[in-house]
């Protein structure tokens, strides 16, 4: 039994598949015995049901019939307001007492009602006045049985909830403008008829009296109710609980209070402190729980077995402080706070001796047992080897016959687009399967989202969609990925379980690449080793051979629809391959296409020993330079938005001069604010344009970036001839992230990932192994760090240094130095100096960075007096 659940004294389920809201509950007194309850009626007993044949929106109790001071039922229906007279006979058989319900008056509505509320308006002793709000902002006031006036809330679009105050004898509201209104009920008695709306006249010239509010509070919110707490003469307090927050307001509308709430409300209800000063709420919402603050504070929280729609607290069969809640299926229950005392009592236990020696040894063989399951089974449970869903990709050998490509930046050429279809076939009933496609931009899909309903098992579904090129450069990867998510039920969940499911696919470097005009020179030039004799290019690439030079079979050119071109030659007396562009990150596709179909050719030939290498010197320098490039761009764009902030302070602090001056009543003179707005806006909208051109050239930058980023991993795989799992660790270092942004950047979260592998696995020393690395990633400076760490991770690696994540690895290594290799200076994980070794790091390197600065706008540039 929990401290914090609601104690249910009584409950019970009211109606079949009805709805009820916070209007629907009402606690009073209702049959005027005086004690608040039947004579002799049972709390579990249904007193009355009466069935009405219109909807039910609100019910209250009060003195609304003329000549007694009685309580009576009012009822309000959308068209209809009826009032009952609910009266007891004492009974004489074993059913108890019997209830009758009898109908006083009703009042046809002309407006479909709201809500309403009511009081001794006006200050009148002895009997209840009713405000009828409707559904187009009209109150509407009845005194008892006679209709007194309607008038319209001014502005009103929206009804919001309704309460009267009798201390300062006004009306409170929330409009749909999200601020509180109070309107005094003298103002609403002698304003203006709600049946002459339009003012005739003799009305503008002062005749009639406008509808004015009293006081108004802007609380940012719609709210769901509000309520009126007077403990006192000398003051009261307005409740607003809005949808995040609840507010207490004084008489005058200043905010005595507010509490901002952590759950989504449903409800509320202030009522009377024990404490002087102070006014207790319950407050539900719509996690099941009711929460108590006194004031600001919360007091206690209970969890309740529904939402609470509406709360209140009364005194049943002499029980005080009973909490009742009404949900908005019908359950309604009677409950309170805290426990029932328990009897029970814990045995003692027999004490017996600890022998620490065995304990010990059992705890050892415990480890052991747990570190070789890990090592056997992993981490993760073994899953079934049936799955439940299977995911199928095939792409379209050929193109489509109509593109479907739309809106392309590329050019001139005409962009192809290729069909994908995925199949996905079920061995259980799955509902709500969602297949989502990702493929690199700028390659786009039309269509990247579907849901399927698997009702039965062993179905099949397929799905179509096309993939084209739409920016002007080319994607680091083709390969596109398919990821099915979906729930599983078991007998422990029955919602099931979630699962995800995925299939990669590759697209045809046809896509996005024509045949060209080889290039005898280029500036960038990478060539790779294998272990076999070359093989014709027409064989590999066989779509991108031009038919006029057939015979040239060492020599293929490719152009992308970028318009960037590259070079493939393959040498007719060695075992090489050289790729060349003027662009290198261009070389990366063609490369590792290159060595993707070098590996299917000699597989289909049955051969298995084929390899690659690289035995060239690592281009680093071509590689800083992207680095330099992106990290320039990132600085532009912070540079650019903090001017977009001035400019935007500066815009609105001229906007606030010139409304000062508009509303002095005596004319003043500008002095030339108009023309500084002007030029301010004209270099908001400037700035403006210039933060998203920078953006996208951001985007293609790190797009280039990351295509370098893929060769730089292949080349330092080929030459230290790592394993799968090696180059697996050098992806997830250099590339963690598919796209940066200005709080999280890839040059920061790349340094640290280097910075790791540098201290452990490639860690030259124990001393290295304790530093201790920030946990904070921060846009750095420059790249002069991030630059030595790569060079660094290169240089350790050529010593022989391995990647490998294990923690028995992470113990320092013996280098064996090559013969003709020189040292690198490593101090940077010591934290010494940077400066102090850049020159000698960089020795064999000519590099320079050039800094874009951007210009300084004056606050008057380009505007003219």
């Amino acid at each position: 039994m929990s401290l914090f659940k609601a104690r249910d004294w009584w409950s019970t389920v009211l109606g079949e598949k009805e709805e009820f809201d916070q209007g629907c509950l009402c606690l009073a007194d209702v049959d005027n015995t005086g004690n608040g309850q039947g004579d002799g009626a049972q709390a579990e007993d249904l007193l009355l049901e009466v069935h009405l044949r219109d909807p039910i929106l609100q019910v209250e109790v009060g003195k609304f019939v003329s000549g007694t001071e009685m309580l009576h039922l009012a009822v309000l229906h959308s068209r209809k307001l009826c009032v009952y007279s609910v009266s007891g006979t004492l009974g004489n058989v074993e059913h108890g007492n019997q209830y009758q319900i009898k109908l006083m008056y009703e009042h046809n509505l002309q407006r479909t009602a709201c809500n309403m509320t009511y009081g001794s308006f006006g200050g009148v002793k002895g009997r209840d006045l009713i405000c009828i709000q409707s559904m187009d902002g009209m109150l509407m006031v009845f005194e008892q049985e006679s209709y007194a006036f309607g008038r319209f809330l001014p502005g009103s679009l929206l009804p919001g909830p309704l309460a009267y105050s009798s201390r300062t004898d006004s009306f409170i509201t929330v409009s749909s403008c999200r601020q509180v209104e109070s309107y005094k009920y003298q103002v609403l008695a002698f304003a203006t008829d709600a049946d002459k709306r339009q003012e005739t006249e003799q009305q503008k010239l002062g005749s009639g009296k406008r509808l004015v509010v009293d006081w108004t509070l802007n609380i940012g919110e719609q709210a769901l109710d509000i309520c009126i707490v007077s403990f006192n003469q000398s003051a009261s307090s307005v409740f607003v609980l809005g949808e995040r927050n609840f507010f207490c307001l004084k008489d005058n509308g200043q905010i005595r209070f507010m509490k901002k709430l952590d759950c989504s409300p449903s409800c509320f209800l202030p009522y009377c402190s024990v404490s002087e000063g102070t006014i207790n709420t319950l407050i539900g919402n719509h996690n099941n729980m009711l929460h108590i603050y006194q004031d600001v504070t919360l007091k206690w929280a209970t969890q309740l077995p529904h939402i609470p729609v509406a709360v209140r607290v009364g005194c049943l069969h002499d029980l005080k402080g009973v909490i009742v809640t009404l949900s908005d299926d019908g359950h309604l229950q009677c409950s309170y706070l805290g426990t029932d005392p328990s009897l029970f009592q814990a045995p003692k236990v027999e004490s017996r001796e600890l022998h620490y020696d065995e304990l010990d040894i059992e705890l050892k063989e415990l480890q052991k047992i747990i570190k070789d399951v890990n090592k056997s089974q992993g981490i993760w449970p073994m899953t079934e080897r049936e799955d439940d869903l299977k995911v199928s990709v095939m792409v379209s050998p050929n193109f489509d016959s109509v593109s479907q490509a739309t809106d392309v930046e590329v050019g001139t050429d005409l962009v192809p687009s290729v069909t994908v279809k995925v199949t996905l076939q079920n061995r259980l009933v799955l509902q709500k399967a969602k297949l989502s496609v990702y493929v690199q931009p700028p390659l786009v899909l039309t269509c990247d989202q579907f849901t399927f309903e698997f009702m039965a098992p062993e179905m099949s579904r397929t799905v179509a969609f096309s993939v084209y090129l739409k920016g002007s450069y080319t994607p680091p990867e083709l390969e596109g990925n398919a990821v099915v998510s979906y729930t599983r039920p078991s007998d422990r969940n029955p919602d099931g379980i979630p699962r995800v499911i995925q299939c990669k696919f590759r697209l045809p470097l046809k896509l996005i690449c024509l045949p060209g005009q080889p290039s005898k020179t280029a500036s960038h030039k990478l060539t790779i080793d294998t272990n076999k004799s070359p093989v014709s290019l027409l064989s590999l690439f066989p779509g991108f051979a031009s038919q006029s030079e057939d015979d040239q079979v060492n020599v293929m050119g490719f152009r992308f629809l970028g318009g960037s071109r590259v070079t493939l030659l393959a040498s007719k007396t060695s075992q090489r391959y050289r790729i060349q562009s003027e662009q290198f990150e261009d070389l990366w596709l063609i490369t590792n296409e290159l060595i993707i179909r070098l590996q299917e050719y000699f597989e289909k030939q049955g051969i298995k020993d084929f390899a690659c290498s690289f035995s060239g010197s690592m281009p680093l320098q071509e590689y800083f330079e992207l680095i330099d490039h992106h990290f320039e761009l990132r600085i532009n764009g912070e540079k650019l938005e903090e001017l977009l902030s001035e400019r935007a302070v500066q815009f609105r602090a001229i906007q606030r001069r010139l409304l000062t001056r508009f509303k002095d009543k005596t004319p003043a003179p500008l002095q030339h604010l108009d023309t500084l707005l002007d030029g301010t806006y004209k270099q908001v909208i400037a700035l403006a344009d210039a933060v998203e051109e920078n953006q996208d050239n951001l985007f293609q930058s790190f797009t280039k970036l990351r295509s370098a980023t893929h060769l730089v991993i292949l080349l330092i795989g080929l030459w230290q001839k790592l394993s799968p799992d090696q180059v697996a660790i050098l992806e997830a270092a250099f590339l963690p992230l598919q796209q940066d942004t200005q709080e999280l950047g890839w040059e920061e979260t790349v340094d640290a990932a280097i910075s790791h592998l540098l201290k452990t696995c490639l860690s030259k020393s124990s001393k290295e192994q304790a530093l201790n690395l920030s946990s904070q990633l921060n846009i750095p400076k420059d790249t002069s760090r991030l630059k030595k760490h790569i060079t660094l991770l290169c240089d350790r690696l050529a010593k022989g240094g391995r990647l490998c994540l294990s923690t028995d690895a992470a113990a320092p290594q013996t280098m064996v130095m090559p013969g003709g290799c020189t040292t690198i200076p490593e101090s940077d994980l010591e934290e010494r100096s940077i400066e102090q070794d850049s020159t000698e790091l960089f020795t064999n390197h000519k590099h320079l960075i050039v800094e874009t600065p951007v210009p300084e706008v004056s606050p008057l540039q380009g505007v003219s007096e």
